[in-house]
């Protein structure tokens, strides 16, 4: 282990993607590089330690003894670095720079372009990275400085504010109601072809909330994208579930109403606390409350 004092940090950050990921793909996705590199700096860490850490199999990587062994030392590493990252982010006084917004797919594509824009005009000092993603980035690691989030983040670090609620109902284009007739109880909307998710459950989890003894095979056309979805309901493919802001805007969409209230969905923003008082970072949390309140309740 003569080369371990060499052995830097991007090629330990390397190593926990993997192992955490399972596989080069997605552990390349995770940090933005080539399978390639990340390959060479796994190779390039084994070397400097003398061991291997990981071993092939036919569905990705598994850890060595090894591997295991150096894991939570890698973890702590990973925390000292975000400790670090932090603390230098929040000592930044300047209202320039580059603002990180994560958000949901359906989020980003039909709430917050108008909002960015607006953030332009005001604030043209400030660039935005604008993440459309379903995962939960991880505001500690700095994959993103601010999220709007349908749900409210528990970590100790991390600030938190409810905007408010958004509505949701079920629904279906006007061209497969002109076809198929309009549902008027849930009995009736059981009759229909109903459009879900793929292989999330969270549609069939509400329904079953509702006492519905909804399964997958319910639906008659099922995709997890949710903006693909949303298209998909458009098009006439049967009765869904969106939310009320999108229903009302859409004039290809009606409401339906069945006698029955969907629990809504609840929208907050998220900060690391010790980012959320940077200025850059605190104008565009008030830009983002601001433009977000017409669509809660």
């Amino acid at each position: 282990m003569e080369n371990l004092d060499q052995t830097d940090w991007a090629l330990v950050r390397s190593f926990l993607a993997v192992a955490e990921q399972g596989s080069l793909s997605a552990a390349a996705r995770q940090l933005g590089l080539s399978q390639p590199t990340l390959g060479r700096q796994i190779k390039q860490m084994e070397t400097d330690l003398g061991v291997t850490l990981l071993i092939r199999q036919p569905r990705g990587f598994d850890l060595t003894e090894a591997g295991q062994a150096i894991l939570p030392a890698a973890r702590r590493m990973q925390d000292a670095m975000r400790e670090i990252a932090l603390a230098v982010a929040g000592r930044d006084a300047g209202t320039s720079g580059t603002v990180r917004i994560t958000a949901s797919e359906i989020m980003a594509l039909n709430y917050l372009p108008d909002i960015v824009a607006d953030i332009r005009d005001a604030l043209p000092g400030i660039t935005i990275d604008l993440v459309a993603s379903d995962r939960s980035d991880n505001l500690l690691f700095r994959e993103a400085d601010i999220a709007v989030r349908m749900y409210q983040p528990q970590q100790l670090e991390i600030v938190t504010r409810k905007l408010g609620e958004i509505q949701l109902g079920v629904c279906a284009a006007t061209s497969y109601l002109q076809k198929h007739g309009r549902p008027e109880t849930v009995q009736d909307m059981m009759d229909h072809d109903l459009v879900g998710y793929d292989q999330s459950e969270l549609i069939l989890r509400g329904m079953r909330d509702l006492g519905w003894p909804a399964t997958r095979d319910w639906f008659t056309t099922r995709c997890d994208d949710q903006n693909a979805y949303w298209q998909l309901i458009r098009s006439g493919c049967g009765v869904g579930f969106g939310q009320r802001n999108m229903i009302d805007a859409d004039p290809l969409v009606e409401a339906l109403d069945i006698g029955v209230t969907i629990p809504p969905l609840s929208v907050w923003l998220a900060a690391p606390q010790a980012l959320r008082h940077v200025p850059r970072i605190a104008a565009v949390w008030d830009r983002l409350s601001d433009g977000l309140s017409p669509f809660v309740s």
